[in-house]
């Protein structure tokens, strides 16, 4: 099975919407500003793409626009396959035409709160199945069900050549250290939880699936670089310089805030679906006042 290389810095990118609709036009626009950015990887429909609030047409449609736009420029992971229920996980990947795509990242199962075991058992019938390499996705605050570190090395040990990476979005250090402190040759430890990316890094993480290098391609994607070749001082000036910024992408939840960090940067409407609710417009003003300081902070670091 092809790996793809994934280290560094990709981005669980945003679907615009514009009016109640998916506005492609945009969506084209921003892969682009990422590409551009120097970004090395992206993730379409995950938790920031909104993939839950979309219908399954338009999630063919958001894969297919993005491949096209992406044209083999960097890799494509999607993050649109998780479910509680494994087999029809499973049946799911398995008729799923993934021509284009380079990864998947898949959540453990929401809600039920499985055993350890459930969770290995889980990801090991989807190993069985795809044709693609798998990200896992822990990210227990949307799940409520951790995976434990030695859950995912057993994956790692169990199918090298389906499990690629984890994408740890605990926000748990001690646990992302144990991650990194064990895991075998090859297997990538990612940050899913953006202001703790920083010192992931710094103890030997591989990179990051980010929210903020939507707004912020470039500088993230210099962070990360600068971070990986161990020139700590580029990486902490400029983390210290989006730092207050992170709060207020979170403050209303994902991704209403970094949807209205990009329509201030004038790439598309800060429009989300119900259940969701646009940034409110206190905090979208704050947000504006900090995006604000982060740029000038970030023009002096050059």
């Amino acid at each position: 099975m092809k790996q793809p290389k994934l280290k560094g810095t990709g981005v669980a990118i945003i679907t615009p919407f514009k009016n109640g609709e998916i506005d492609y036009t945009s969506l084209k626009n921003i892969i682009n500003f990422l590409i551009d950015g120097g970004v090395e990887y992206i993730v379409s429909l995950g938790t920031t793409g909104e993939a839950v609030n979309l219908s399954a047409d338009e999630c063919r449609a958001v894969l297919d626009t993005t491949i096209e736009a992406i044209d083999r420029r960097v890799p494509l992971v999607a993050g649109l396959f998780g479910s509680n229920y494994t087999q029809k996980l499973v049946d799911g990947v398995q008729r799923y035409n993934l021509d284009g795509i380079d990864a998947i990242m898949s959540s453990s199962p929401a809600y039920i709160k499985p055993s350890q075991e459930g969770i290995f058992q889980h990801y090991l019938r989807l190993a069985e199945a795809t044709p693609r390499p798998v990200i896992i996705y822990n990210v227990p605050g949307r799940t409520s069900s951790n995976v434990h570190p030695e859950t995912v090395l057993r994956l790692a040990e169990a199918a090298p050549d389906v499990f690629l990476a984890v994408k740890e979005a605990k926000g748990d250090i001690h646990q992302a250290m144990q991650l990194i402190k064990h895991k075998p040759e090859g297997f990538l430890v990612l940050s899913g939880d953006d202001p703790i990316t920083m010192p992931m890094i710094a103890a030997g993480g591989d990179g990051v699936v980010s929210v903020i290098a939507n707004a912020y391609p470039r500088a993230w994607s210099n962070m990360i670089r600068a971070g990986l070749e161990n020139d700590l001082a580029k990486a902490r000036a400029i983390n210290y310089a989006l730092l207050d910024v992170h709060p207020l992408l979170y403050v209303e939840g994902n991704p209403v805030g970094i949807k209205a960090s990009m329509e201030i940067k004038g790439y598309c409407s800060k429009e989300v679906r119900i259940p969701l609710t646009a940034l409110s417009g206190n905090n979208y003003a704050r947000l504006q006042a900090e995006m604000q300081k982060a740029d000038e902070a970030l023009a002096k670091i050059g």
